[in-house]
């Protein structure tokens, strides 16, 4: 089968290219693809190269000499080279200079710029691939596949019949949802773990739409990631090449038979056993969660820190979750909706809660905070199954108010999230215990109503979002530190207290934090 220019630009290694000049040649046949890089016009005369070849290049030799470049491109012309292929490498041409492309248009010679992340080894790769084999072939994989996949008199369903295929032909298949949890596994070897590889998976983001799947190597053995849609729903898949037999483009083309089969076997995947576990936890059924333990294998022991977020971002988040659990060996769980992540950060063994874990659960919660749009609510340093529901049970009746409450703050913990918590179930109850809170604020009513509001907003700000820090006070309300500090000397002579002492704060926080949610809820 012929494969054209055109044929080649429709491949994945081109994706986002630009098709710079010489189109009225795009059906230029390609029969093979190699690299060029000289330093001079009479280097060129020393490669053989036929009417078929595409060049790459970086023009390397001759970044800042664009009449070399000129040049070059009148040789591949005159040649009869079927394309020429500029990259951007290293401190090479950013930006190919007009002159060059004008020769190739008059030359007529195709010129396709690349996209600044390509590289030359996928080009390489795709292209020998379609040349080569176009669909068929060079061994029997897919007939093989094929023939076990849909040998329905043999198999009762499709999780039988991929098992066979794969022994048969020496590949592994794991689908995972789209929360990176696994679905199906079908392990024909064990010279690496299933954890390792959904670790480097998160790592390197396979969750774009590449129409070739993505090689990683997991500890030298080679897996192929990419996505897969099943009953309109998205899933990941990833295959394993257990003799480094095949090429990136039969693997993709297994992966499409593989898909095709599982709508013919009108396959179901099973649940997602740990996503349904963190949904019954959010939902406070612990019963269910009890009953999914074991299918999902997690030990509660082994939770560390449940948490909510909002406002990151999928992309961001998922390379910070992934570089995490890289340094510090700790798993993620999660389930996405929209910008909406709930999720939980366990141990692979039952280690405990140890205050090293819960300093590197609080990095991460810093971390995800850098996006000034994200907030992110969490409960860290949990007792089982049971802390975790009750946890959830806290973040999912608080997070709307707190961020009232405490409206400079990014990252929500247990100790504002009870606070509020608490504040919600006094502001609901009423009666003698809101009374008792609210009335610690009555002195600033006598004060005068502008005066008095004055202060007020000064006390809240100092005591709630400030941390107590008078200079913090002065930045947040846009005033001098010395006015801060007349102002809090005034607040001590209207209470008759000193406001930051131990046995004052607690009640003075909790009326303040009332006050607060009052103006949100009233």
């Amino acid at each position: 089968m012929k494969v054209t220019v055109a044929d080649c630009l429709e491949l994945n290694a081109f994706r986002n290219a630009e098709f710079a000049a010489g189109r009225v040649n795009a059906d230029n046949e390609v029969k093979s693809i190699s690299v060029l890089d000289i330093c001079s016009t009479d280097d060129f005369w020393l490669k053989k190269s036929d009417r078929t070849e595409i060049l790459l290049t970086g023009f390397l030799g001759c970044r800042k000499d664009v009449e070399t470049q000129c040049s070059i491109v009148r040789q591949a012309a005159e040649k009869g080279c079927a394309a020429l292929v500029v990259y951007y490498t290293g401190k090479a041409n950013r930006n190919l200079d007009r002159r060059v492309i004008n020769t190739a248009e008059s030359e007529q010679l195709p010129l396709i710029i690349m996209d600044p992340s390509a590289d030359y080894s996928q080009a390489i790769t795709e292209v020998m691939d379609r040349v080569l084999y176009g669909d068929n072939f060079r061994n029997s994989l897919i007939s093989n596949t094929v023939f076990h996949l849909l040998n329905f008199e043999k198999h009762s369903n499709f999780q039988s019949a991929v098992r066979e295929a794969a022994i048969n032909n020496d590949f592994q298949l794991i689908i995972l949802s789209e929360d990176f949890n696994p679905i199906l596994t079908v392990e024909t070897r064990h010279k690496a773990t299933i954890a390792d590889a959904i670790r480097l998976g998160k790592e390197r983001n396979v969750e774009g739409d590449s129409k070739v799947y993505t090689m990683i190597d997991v500890n030298g053995v080679l897996t192929y990631w990419g996505p897969v849609t099943i009953n309109n729903d998205k899933y990941y898949m990833f295959i394993v090449d257990n003799e480094d037999s095949y090429t990136a483009g039969e693997i993709t083309k297994l992966a499409e038979i593989i898909e095709l089969a599982m709508g013919m076997w009108k396959y179901t995947p099973e649940r997602d056993a740990k996503a349904e576990f963190i949904k019954a936890l959010i939902r406070g059924n612990k019963s269910l969660a009890y009953t999914l333990k074991d299918e999902a294998r997690i030990n509660g022991d082994e939770i560390l820190s449940v948490f909510f977020t909002k406002g990151i971002g999928q992309e961001a988040e998922s390379q910070i979750f992934a570089e995490f659990e890289k340094t510090e060996d700790l798993n993620i769980m999660k389930i996405t909706e929209g910008d909406e992540t709930y999720g939980m950060i366990l141990t692979y063994e039952e280690e405990g809660s140890t205050p090293e874990y819960r300093n590197s659960c609080m990095q991460l919660f810093d971390r995800l905070k850098s996006n000034k749009k994200a907030r992110i609510f969490h409960v860290t340093g949990l007792n089982g199954i049971e802390g975790a529901g009750d946890a959830y049970r806290l973040i999912s009746e608080s997070w709307s108010f707190v961020q009232n409450v405490f409206p400079y703050k990014r990252v929500f913990t247990k100790y504002e999230l009870t606070l509020v918590s608490n504040c919600i179930n006094i502001q609901i109850q009423g009666g003698f215990v809101k009374k008792n809170y609210i009335e610690l604020l009555e002195p600033f009513k006598a004060a005068g109503e502008n005066k008095g509001r004055q202060l007020l907003e000064t006390l809240e700000t100092f005591v709630l979002d400030a941390g107590m820090n008078s200079g913090k006070t002065a930045e947040f309300m846009g005033i001098h530190t010395n006015t801060v500090q007349y102002r809090l000397k005034k607040i001590n002579e209207m209470l008759g207290v000193e406001i930051t002492g131990n046995r004052v704060i607690p009640g003075l926080t909790m009326a303040l934090a009332l006050k607060r949610l009052e103006r949100v809820v009233s």
